[in-house]
């Protein structure tokens, strides 16, 4: 099948790696230099100390034209509006159906207006690191959980997905929103606190001190948020520390990098659901505002 990403981060290098093995897949990129680079030099990806030259089709996203029978949006959730605003530009109402991979549900509410065959979101759960234009580190492996938004058929993700089962797995869930609560608590108690102590995944865990606030932001975040088992959903937040142990979260990165982080997606989704159901959040509003501020230092210098 057909496949477009549009993106060029890791989570965009890192599919296209994975699905240009069984399908046909074009990036489209922000920039004219990504873009060259990626079609005349190819797609370094590295895994385990392995690099592998993967020849791949790029072009920039204006050059978009709604012509594969799947497209993924890889972008970070606050680049989303733009990268909508310039596909409706192309055409008002869509053939193609689309996939979602951004953190947090800040940007559900943008979908709802979207004219498409099917809408799909979901949730990735692998390491990657982009280490280069056109190079992509695998750090961790993991699972990537799909789930229909709009739409009354699987069918495409079933072809998407099938021929890639063991290397790189796919799990369909039947509850879009169950999904990404379940991803957006892993993104809220990871995320913040590894960005602000500047420690890698694994170190939430292994610091006795670190681990007692990451429970505490936990037990805070699943009471605002109704979650019923916290046994289960804390043990799963530990599982995907421990796989990506090794890890510097995407939200660091973002600080490193002196990039935007997707903290309004994130942490901001929960305060409003705080302020919606009239409840504290202290620990969640402190870390919010604390990556408010490594944004605001890094904007000012």
């Amino acid at each position: 099948m057909k496949i477009g990403i549009i993106g060029g981060g890791s989570i965009g290098l890192l599919f296209a790696h994975y699905l240009s093995k069984d399908h046909q897949v074009c990036v489209y990129t922000r920039s004219k230099e990504q873009a060259k680079k990626l079609s005349i030099e190819g797609l370094i990806f590295e895994k385990g100390g392995k690099r592998i030259n993967d020849s791949i089709h790029a072009a920039v996203l204006s050059d978009w034209r709604d012509q594969e029978d799947l497209t993924i949006i890889a972008v970070k959730q606050y680049d989303l509006q733009r990268v909508l605003d310039i596909l409706a530009g192309i055409t008002p109402s869509f053939k193609s159906s689309f996939l979602f991979l951004q953190n947090g549900m800040g940007h559900l509410n943008l979908l709802k207006e979207l004219k498409a065959n099917h809408i799909f979101v979901g949730m990735v759960e692998h390491g990657a690191n982009k280490i280069g234009t056109n190079h992509v580190l695998h750090t961790g492996d993991g699972m990537t959980k799909l789930a229909l938004y709009s739409g009354n058929s699987l069918s495409i993700l079933k072809e998407m997905a099938a021929p890639l089962s063991s290397q790189f797995p796919f799990i369909i869930e039947a509850d879009y929103h169950e999904m990404m609560t379940k991803k957006l608590i892993v993104n809220s108690c990871i995320n913040p606190l590894t960005a602000i102590l500047n420690v890698r995944n694994g170190e939430l865990l292994e610091n006795r001190y670190y681990k007692e606030i990451f429970k505490q932001l936990f037990l805070e975040i699943c009471l605002i948020l109704n979650i019923a088992d916290k046994k289960s959903t804390f043990a799963h937040i530990k599982d995907v520390c421990r796989k990506t142990a090794a890890n510097r979260s995407s939200m660091l990165k973002d600080l490193d990098e002196k990039r935007p982080t997707e903290v309004d997606a994130i942490l901001g989704y929960v305060i409003e659901k705080a302020n919606q159901r009239q409840m504290a959040a202290p620990l969640t509003e402190s870390f919010y505002y604390l990556i408010k501020g490594k944004e605001y230092e890094e904007r000012g210098k």
